[in-house]
């Protein structure tokens, strides 16, 4: 690219501008943060307005960065600098690769504080969390693949992981190590972080904000939500999970038009169950403070995980399909279980799918060490009925549902919509549904929908324990989904 050209773009993650050298540090900070994020180059001697204003001294102010850059910046950084004319004025262009001695510090600041990364246009201070992850990349060493001492493969929910792999693996102990569910620790074996994010049986307690929030809001702003869940699903049961949320709160009708007919829904599903498992699998669950999170406006929805974009990558990379994995376990098993096909493919659909269906491009930004996908809808969904309280929401769903699914009986239909939401106890399944007390139809109703496989306890070691709750299963998800409502827009 050639100046000209260079000088047209606007400041973002590898490209920034400076009037002159009278504030040394930001732009000390920008270099460290190229350093440690994608690279970058950084122009000096441009005004506000992008404007060459030109340096009255360029080789006094050369040899005055090369001093600084040696004397504040720790590991030893080289930069490129070279010197250019544009319209008679002399600018320094100050080129940063991504470097393999990673992370690079601020002198003044120290190894711990003075860390910086690249979000967009800004430089923001690493937290130990991502100064960790920063010598992970360099070492390449996933964070998914480290052991946890400790536990064993007790500690895994080989229940749900059986159920997930059917006939495709018999999953012995040799399957475990191949996968990297379990790795050698001390002459024994344990699990792997990625196999307890993926199957632990108290994930959460390990890992506490490996989970998933999804919220419905009025409007197109967060002032006011309408209906929300928090999903502790094994991971690749947990895009099912939320697609069925998703589905919850939209509308679909039917297509005759064709040999079969074919369900045409208000919001892209294809497009959204890329970014939902694009945000399952490359999330950065080291990071603490949110979970992924999935959030449902009027007129789009946000798909965001914790985590920023490996070092050496750009939102434009992955836009042209440049993959780089943050979990290698974590995606080992999506692709083993077909979630995933092949590295990358999975923003390039999103785009291609959004061009061919003639919707709005989705949005990928990096938004306070997270990063978001923005779905646009192509029309703005009619207003949520704000008032409705979680057993009239409940009624109101199992009408709706219930002819559809009736050879199940209507009461097996309403248990199933009360535990879309979230796990439940017995009492709170009643509640929902405006029993009084634990009949015997109530009874029979969660007996058979357990032996059915559609729900399952929280507690399956202690059936009987008072701080028991019923959730969903993988195939309780895809019934209720096969039974949501066939409504046609308005």
């Amino acid at each position: 690219m050639n100046i000209i050209d260079l000088l047209r773009q606007a400041e973002g993650k590898t490209l920034e501008f400076k009037r002159d050298l009278s504030s040394p540090k930001n732009l000390l900070k920008t270099l460290v943060a190229f350093a440690n994020t994608a690279g970058g180059k950084v122009i000096v001697g441009m005004d506000d307005n992008k404007q060459p204003l030109g340096l009255e001294h360029p080789l006094d102010e050369e040899e005055r960065l090369c001093s600084l850059i040696t004397d504040s910046i720790s590991p030893r950084l080289v930069p490129t600098i070279e010197m250019i004319t544009v319209e008679d004025k002399t600018l320094l262009v100050v080129e940063v690769f991504l470097s393999g001695t990673r992370p690079h510090w601020l002198n003044a600041d120290g190894p711990e504080a003075g860390v910086y990364v690249r979000l967009g246009s800004t430089n923001r201070q690493a937290d130990r969390e991502l100064i960790a992850e920063l010598r992970r990349s360099v070492e390449g060493v996933a964070f998914d693949e480290s052991s946890m001492p400790g536990l064993s493969i007790d500690d895994l929910d080989m229940v749900a992981m059986k159920a997930l792999f059917g006939d495709q693996r018999e999953l012995r102990e040799n399957d475990l190590l191949t996968l990297h569910l379990l790795t050698r620790e001390q002459g024994g074996l344990v699990p792997t972080k990625g196999a307890v994010l993926l199957f632990g049986k108290e994930r959460t307690r390990h890992f506490p904000d490996a989970w998933v929030q999804c919220g419905r809001f009025v409007g197109r702003d967060k002032a006011v939500i309408f209906d929300h869940i928090e999903l502790y699903d094994p991971l690749p049961q947990a895009a099912d999970s939320i697609m069925l949320f998703l589905k919850k709160h939209a509308m679909r009708s039917a297509d005759f038009s064709g040999i079969r007919r074919k369900d045409v829904w208000s919001i892209p599903l294809g497009i959204l169950r890329e970014a939902v498992i694009n945000a399952l699998v490359h999330a950065d669950y080291s990071q603490r403070g949110a979970p992924i999170r999935v959030a449902f406006f009027d007129d789009r929805i946000e798909i965001e995980n914790p985590g920023i974009l490996l070092p050496g990558m750009t939102i434009e990379d992955m836009k042209q399909g440049v993959s780089r994995i943050r979990n290698h376990v974590i995606a080992r098993i999506f692709r083993e279980l077909k979630l995933i096909e092949q590295w990358g493919s999975g923003v390039r659909r999103m785009f291609r799918e959004a061009e061919k269906q003639g919707l709005p491009e989705p949005k990928i930004e990096e938004i306070g060490m997270r990063l978001r996908f923005t779905v646009p809808l192509a029309e703005p969904l009619a207003p949520v009925e704000v008032g409705m309280q979680p057993r009239m929401r409940v009624h109101a769903r199992t009408a709706q549902w219930a002819q559809s699914g009736a050879q199940s009986g209507a009461q097996s239909v309403s248990v199933l919509v009360a535990l879309s939401d979230t796990p439940l106890s017995a009492a709170e399944v009643m509640h929902l549904l405006g029993l009084e007390s634990k009949t015997g139809a109530f009874k029979r109703t969660i007996k058979e929908l357990l032996e059915q496989g559609l729900i399952e306890y929280t507690m399956p070691d202690k059936p009987n324990s008072r701080m028991q709750k019923y959730r969903l299963t993988v195939n309780g998800v895809s019934k209720l989904a096969a039974w949501l409502p066939q409504e046609t827009p308005q």
